[in-house]
């Protein structure tokens, strides 16, 4: 019998194993995350609204998983924190505007997956708020695994450069010359995306767009009349509120799009939602009321935010699901749809992959929710809260679907309510024993 050298052999196996790696590479899915900025769960018609035209939106809710229950932080720092890192402010957030260099994002851990990685959008981390040291480093979307980035508010401020007409962005490490004649911010960020998708198609890639869309000044869009007026492409006025969101939609179905076109939609993880509630200065028509924004709020118009989910190659569609969704539960997400080990990264959430899948349907009961905004006049307070009921680190008790704007503590409460508090109860007994409040109230004193 002929033998051969284990040199030969191994020559022999290499590109076989070499192709099946290549093979389970390629398969990992795409990772898109969309997070508008300042638009409530009421803003959507796909979730009741009437008053505002997003018709690609309303049909991806309907071809894929729309959920009724996703809770952000109730201001956009605490949930970009959040969001990035998958922990509870009381742990990592510091200040407004500003994310620890010490800290891993799912920028880092899906790069290290072998992930292509890009940001664009809005940025708010350097720490330009309050001068925080390496505020001017624009290396830093690098440092949180971003290959590529396109952002505004990453080493200049607000008072430099708006993000609508004539926006100033920085594009790795590049301050882009927007000339007022035709620069649109939001559409800057998504032909940088729709770029990157078109060089990054044969590999997966992860993309986290952080819109600047439909944060305040509300303003005239490209598709606005008043637009073809340069002069008043900074007219502020909450009419432009409708304009805004319309042209969110159309960027949504623009990234859509150019994920059909390069044949890579069905194997993509599509998620779209936002930072928080919308601003305060909005009241928006929907089938049931009359909503008021509650962007910085602890009410739940401060926090509760769409979230539609699509990924046509894993899920049914055509879905609603009413489980609570916390934002620390999306790094663990994207970690399992990535074969990510739980053991490489922490999180206070809980991956909701298996209901992308239609795996396991059960449902996470509670979220716990530290709130320590260190902006403006908006209170600190700490909370567990459900579909249906609240409680506050003070002892009050709401039934928030029956009392949306918390005025009548429950008193009188049924067996059934009695219990549910009691729960609450012990789940912030235990977060305080954990890290007490006073230590991330208004300034963070928390030592690693």
């Amino acid at each position: 019998m002929k033998t051969y050298h284990p040199f030969y052999i191994l020559l022999f196996v290499l590109p076989f194993v070499f192709s099946s790696c290549k093979k389970e590479k390629e398969k990992l899915p795409n990772i898109v995350l969309i997070m508008a900025d300042d638009m409530g769960y009421e803003c959507l018609g796909c979730n009741g609204s009437t008053e505002y035209k997003t018709p690609a939106l309303d049909r991806l809710a309907t071809d894929g998983i729309r959920f009724e229950n996703c809770y952000s932080q109730p201001l956009c720092t605490p949930s970009r924190v959040k969001i990035m890192t998958g922990k509870y402010n009381y742990r990592n957030y510091e200040d407004f505007g500003y994310l620890n260099p010490n800290q891993i994002t799912f920028g880092n851990i899906l790069k290290e997956a072998g992930y292509s990685t890009c940001i664009a959008g809005k940025w708010q981390l350097n720490g330009l708020n309050r001068n925080n040291p390496g505020n001017q480093d624009v290396t830093r979307p690098n440092h949180f695994g971003f290959d590529e980035y396109c952002l505004w508010q990453l080493n200049h401020t607000r008072a430099e450069g708006e993000r609508y007409a004539n926006a100033l962005i920085t594009q790795n490490g590049v301050d882009l010359s927007c000339d007022v004649t035709d620069c649109y911010g939001p559409q800057v960020f998504a032909d940088f995306v729709c770029d990157f998708i078109d060089r990054k198609a044969k590999a997966p890639f992860f993309i986290y767009y952080p819109m600047v869309l439909v944060h305040d000044p509300f303003v005239p869009t490209p598709d606005s009349p008043e637009w073809s007026d340069p002069g008043r492409r900074y007219e502020k006025d909450t009419a432009y509120y409708a304009d805004m969101m319309n042209f969110t939609d159309k960027i949504v179905l623009q990234i859509e799009s150019k994920l059909k076109e390069k044949g890579v939609w069905d194997n993509t993880l599509f998620i779209f939602t936002a930072d928080n509630g919308t601003n305060r200065a909005v009241i928006s028509e929907t089938s049931y009321a009359k909503v008021k924004g509650g962007k910085g709020l602890s009410v739940n118009t401060g926090n509760h935010v769409p979230l539609i989910v699509s990924w046509p190659e894993k899920t049914k569609g055509n879905a609603t699901v009413d489980n609570i969704i916390s934002f620390a539960d999306f790094l663990p997400t994207f970690c399992d749809a990535a074969g990510v080990e739980s053991s490489k990264y922490k999180t206070d959430g809980e991956s909701f992959y298996s209901l992308l899948t239609g795996e396991d349907t059960e449902k996470q009961n509670e979220i716990f929710i530290h709130y320590s905004p260190r902006w403006g006049t908006f209170s600190h307070d700490r909370w567990v809260m459900d579909d249906t009921y609240k409680l506050y680190k003070d002892g009050r008790f709401f039934n928030t679907s029956l009392d949306t704007l918390e005025k009548n503590p429950l008193l009188d409460m049924t067996r059934e309510e009695r219990d549910l508090k009691s729960r609450f109860e012990k789940i912030l007994l235990e977060k305080e024993n954990e890290i007490p409040f006073v230590l991330n109230d208004t300034t963070f004193n928390i030592t690693y």
